[in-house]
């Protein structure tokens, strides 16, 4: 493949995955709507097709007017993951919240199923 085809093709797919990123930099914690692991595939899929395309291009040959775009792209990235782990975190949060509330729930006086099923005895 010509250096201009690839050239062309790494451009593409680095669009592609700012786009990506923006949209789930705006989406997470904002949209209840928002597909995380859809965009997290979709993002995946081009950090790979960038990993690809890339490989056989020396670090000095690559041309430098990606500088500007990766140098955003990496900071986008940096704040994705942020939002992501704030995302995650969250989560935790609402599921450690979930399973106390149904713990309560269960040691409301009455017999657990596994109290039930072994004779409790008081």
């Amino acid at each position: 493949m010509d250096m201009a085809t690839n050239d062309l093709r790494i451009r593409t797919v680095l669009n592609r995955l700012e786009n990506i990123v923006d949209a789930e930099n705006t989406g997470i914690g904002v949209d209840p709507d928002f597909d995380l692991q859809t965009s997290n595939a979709h993002k995946s899929r081009c950090l790979y097709e960038l990993a690809m395309l890339s490989r056989d291009v020396p670090t000095e040959e690559m041309p430098k007017s990606f500088g500007p775009q990766l140098k955003n792209l990496r900071d986008k990235l940096s704040i994705n993951a942020q939002r992501v782990s704030s995302h995650l975190e969250a989560a935790r949060a609402v599921v450690q919240i979930l399973k106390d509330a149904v713990r309560e729930q269960e040691a409301d006086g009455t017999y657990s199923q596994e109290q039930f099923r072994l004779g409790y005895q008081p």
